[in-house]
């Protein structure tokens, strides 16, 4: 018998932030989170709160075996004029009854809310994590990437659900040099007048609203988009300036003007395996240890103002940021996740070796 409760006390809370840890005690690809970012990103102190709501939901079936949020986001519908709730943060065992139960709530509150479809999974929102993986599960997760068995896609399919949009993850080993083209389309932007430097960290709340004046600007007509707002900002400064490499994190500038961001992050899911979800003494220690063992990097961020596409500027992105990549002895990068439609910036990563490894799928329903 499954039951299906809202989470209302802390020790509901708590059984919902631990559902994943029990699901995957034996998934060696699996990567525990932080348990104090887990409360505090489902608390009022995550600023997404402020123009989304959001309904918990936990399912036991003598124990806690699954759950879901329901998420109404006021910006998406101002944005996109369409009447789509989200559900995301989706768990379960392998029990489509359970699964269906939990669908059938967030699909009740979404409805009950005004809305026609349902769409996810969004953890919250296309701004963080998206999608339930659907190729590549021999591979690790890297930072701020989904993970999940394969049979959720199956438990989709059978509610109805159908696809929304496909997410691609590209792989790059890191080559000795870049190839000649990029190298010369790099010099190209040069001789118009567009430099690359990397981000200040002493300015890092200044240079992370310089992102987010890029990134709203060169992203506003991709499908899903969100703007980021200044307190959302605000909140990501605050928490990659821990793990930012100035040398993986550049701006391009035209007489002083930011026209372009590429942000490269170091693959901290390596060392959130070995911290276990704990932040103490001894989970510090190890992170200190295997933070310098990180050989992978994830590519997070590409954003270039559109009058300044075509211009050379993303070559000149990578060239710079392949001296920082050297320099510290990477030996990976993971481009994602970029959209199934987006040809231009899938033929410049396969122009550099890039390899489609992974693909995540967002699903959604008329309701």
């Amino acid at each position: 018998m499954t039951e299906i409760i809202e989470v209302k006390t802390k020790k509901d809370l708590d059984d919902f932030i631990n559902v994943p840890f029990s699901l995957y005690s034996h998934d060696p690809l699996f990567v525990p989170p932080l348990m104090s970012d887990m409360k505090e990103k489902f608390s009022d102190k995550n600023p997404f709160f402020l123009h989304a709501t959001a309904r918990y939901f936990l399912a036991k079936k003598g124990k806690p075996s699954g759950r879901i949020i329901s998420i109404i986001d006021q910006h998406h519908r101002e944005l996109h004029k369409e009447k789509v709730g989200f559900f995301g943060f989706f768990e379960s065992i392998n029990d489509y009854s359970l699964a269906s139960s939990l669908l059938d709530k967030a699909s009740e509150i979404i409805k009950n809310e005004g809305m026609d479809s349902i769409r996810g999974p969004m953890n919250f929102s296309t701004n963080e994590e998206c999608g339930f993986l659907l190729e590549g599960f021999n591979e690790p997760p890297l930072l701020m990437t989904p993970y999940n068995p394969p049979y959720y896609n199956d438990l989709m399919e059978r509610y109805g659900m159908e696809k929304a949009k496909d997410l691609y993850a590209y792989i790059v080993d890191v080559p000795e040099e870049l190839p000649e083209k990029v190298l010369r389309v790099a010099a190209i932007a040069e001789k118009r007048g567009i430099s690359v430097r990397p981000v200040n960290i002493k300015k890092f709340e200044s240079e992370m609203r310089i992102f987010r004046d890029v990134y709203n600007s060169a992203w506003k007509d991709n499908w899903g988009f969100i703007p980021i707002t200044e307190e959302e900002t605000a909140n990501m400064a605050n928490k990659l300036k821990q793990i930012v490499v100035p040398e993986l994190t550049l701006i391009a500038e035209k007489d002083g003007e930011p026209v372009g961001f590429m942000g490269m992050l170091p693959d901290f899911n390596f060392v959130l395996k070995h911290m276990k979800g704990k932040l103490n003494l001894i989970s510090i220690v190890k992170a200190l240890y295997y933070s310098r063992k990180v050989k992978d990097l994830r590519m997070m961020l590409l954003g270039i103002n559109a009058e300044y596409r075509n211009k050379g500027v993303d070559a000149l992105l990578f060239r710079e940021g392949f001296k920082g990549v050297k320099k510290g002895g990477y030996k990976r990068v993971e481009f994602s996740w970029i959209l199934e439609d987006n040809i231009p910036v899938q033929s410049l990563i396969e122009m550099i070796g890039g390899r489609l490894y992974k693909k995540y799928r967002i699903y959604e329903k008329r309701l």
